[in-house]
């Protein structure tokens, strides 16, 4: 019966997380194009970051035939690594573009890449529709206010099209000197990453909002939504969730709003861009409503939009740990019969329902999170270890025994586990506080992109506390590894709980795990 719960739980659950929304609007339908959409062409391990990347004609052109099917007009953001490639390349696949003109601190480079986009401007006069001379550059501090006008004014000089900035839009309220050396104003709302981030369900009425404000602030001047979009993966700030149906809604909901409000809008962005993961994590990878390397597209229409779309294949894989897990109980007490009471029972079936319901979205994680050969084995391991935890913990528990200690791992011959299972567990818990205390660390010295690990953590947490509860001795010396990784563990909790804030689920439930984690190891003796 036990069992059975346990089965009935996990696919609930599973049914749950799974369900496919409907939208009112797809968000992106070849029979309703975008106005716009933000493009960079960097596949692989392409990046913009070094001068040695040139991407192909080739590329760009199988790109800007796929971007056609859905959009009429592109966004770039340089004209170097190939990218002044792009205006021919789309005025024969149909696509105008808002041409960009990268700044920053470095003045050669700047004067090339004005030079490039004033000689683009001139040669696809019916292609490039607008340059946008800066992204952002007021933000990172790369030049003056004074300094960027003066630009502007001169490439508008040079040029028959319409020339902008575009920033966050509190740059522009802050920087109103701007009014007269631009023809439109650009800005970019993300609500994600506003300094008090807005929830999915909030994020068209706050665009909204925000034009409208701008645009009372700056009278007589058209107002483009430059950059507006949502992650489909990554950490939550505060009430802000990445995910894939929140990215749908977002895209739908603002490009209803433009259509009944008749305002211009330019989604960010049309793919997503792996190298971003570098320096800005899971989320910086993850705005483009295509995916990165295969270039399918995320939310094709008439089909209902999932968070898991692979919640099946999740669900049946977590069946079978669960399984596994009250297999091993049943096989212990069959070589080593012991009266086992139900609490142990009731522990088993706990631990065996948690993993059975978090395996999938710890799996899937690892898959979306993991940067790098570093980030694959680091992630690989701590799902190991919390794919083994429930398993080899039921064993514990049906055996008596308590978790071994790290000194029983790794001290003199003499303190070492006679059981070989106990000792496999005892590496699972090893890999699991140290890779929990490590992402502990982070979260509170630079936890921005830093992705909260509460699904493995759990799996690994609850069969290990189950087993200090119901097997540990009440006597014996606390030993000092285990007690420095309590510390840790709450110290971080009581953080990162206060620093992320309430409405952070993933951040409490990611806290909770490194309190029963420290609450565990504390009780641990030898």
């Amino acid at each position: 019966m036990l069992l059975l719960t346990s089965l009935g739980a996990i696919v609930a659950v599973w049914w749950w997380l799974g369900m496919p929304v409907n939208l009112v609007r797809a968000p992106i339908d070849p029979t309703d194009k975008v106005q716009c959409i933000s493009y960079a062409p960097f596949r692989n391990h392409q990046t913009s970051l070094s001068p040695a990347t040139q991407v192909s004609r080739e590329q760009i052109a199988e790109d800007l035939a796929q971007l056609a099917e859905i959009s009429d007009c592109i966004r770039t953001y340089a004209t170097d690594l190939g990218l002044d490639q792009i205006p021919e390349l789309a005025s024969k696949a149909g696509l105008k573009v808002i041409q960009g003109i990268f700044l920053d601190k470095d003045q050669q480079k700047n004067r090339t890449q004005i030079s490039t986009a004033i000689r683009l401007a001139r040669e696809y006069p019916g292609t490039i529709i607008a340059l946008v001379v800066g992204n952002e550059t007021l933000l990172r501090k790369d030049i003056t206010v004074s300094d960027l006008i003066a630009t502007l004014r001169s490439v508008k000089a040079q040029v028959s099209v319409p020339v902008t900035y575009a920033d966050v839009w509190e740059l522009w309220l802050s920087n109103r000197e701007l009014y007269d050396a631009v023809d439109f104003v650009t800005i970019h709302i993300l609500p994600y990453w506003e300094n008090v981030p807005i929830p999915a369900e909030s994020a068209a009425a706050h665009a909204g909002a925000i034009r409208r404000q701008i645009a009372a602030a700056f009278p007589g001047k058209e107002i483009l939504i430059g950059e507006i979009g949502w992650p489909s993966q990554g950490r939550m700030r505060e009430s802000a969730l990445p995910s894939r149906i929140n990215q749908a809604r977002v895209v739908s909901e603002v490009l209803d709003l433009a259509r009944r409000e008749n305002f211009r809008v330019n989604l960010f962005e049309a793919y997503d861009e792996s190298w971003k993961r570098d320096i800005e994590g899971t989320v910086g990878g993850s705005w483009g409503l295509f995916g990165g390397e295969r270039r399918m597209l995320k939310y094709p229409p008439n089909i209902p939009v999932s968070n898991y779309p692979l919640w099946k294949l999740q669900m049946c894989s977590g069946i079978v740990l669960a399984i596994l897990t009250f297999v091993a109980a049943w096989l212990t007490l069959r070589r080593r019969p012991r009266r086992s009471g139900l609490t142990s029972w009731f522990a088993v079936g706990i631990s065996a329902t948690a993993a059975g319901i978090l395996f999938g979205v710890a799996a899937q994680k690892v898959f979306l999170e993991s940067v790098g050969v570093g980030g694959w084995l680091l992630w690989s391991s701590l799902l190991v270890a919390a794919t083994i935890s429930p398993v080899l913990g039921a064993h514990g528990l049906m055996s008596g025994r308590p978790p071994p200690s790290l000194q029983q791992l790794l001290g003199p011959k003499g303190y070492w586990t006679e059981s070989m299972l106990l000792s496999i567990y005892g590496l699972a818990l090893m890999a699991t506080a140290v890779i929990g205390a490590a992402t502990a660390v982070a979260l509170v010295f630079d936890p921005r992109n830093i992705d909260f690990p509460f699904a493995a953590l759990t799996m690994a947490a609850v069969p290990l506390a189950a087993m200090t509860l119901l097997n540990s001795p009440d006597k014996g010396s606390r030993p000092l590894a285990e007690s420095l990784f309590a510390g840790v563990f709450v110290g971080a909790a009581i953080y990162v709980g206060f620093n992320e804030g309430p409405a952070n689920w993933q951040a409490l439930w990611t806290c909770a795990a490194y309190l029963l984690l420290g609450a565990s190891l504390w009780r641990a003796r030898v």
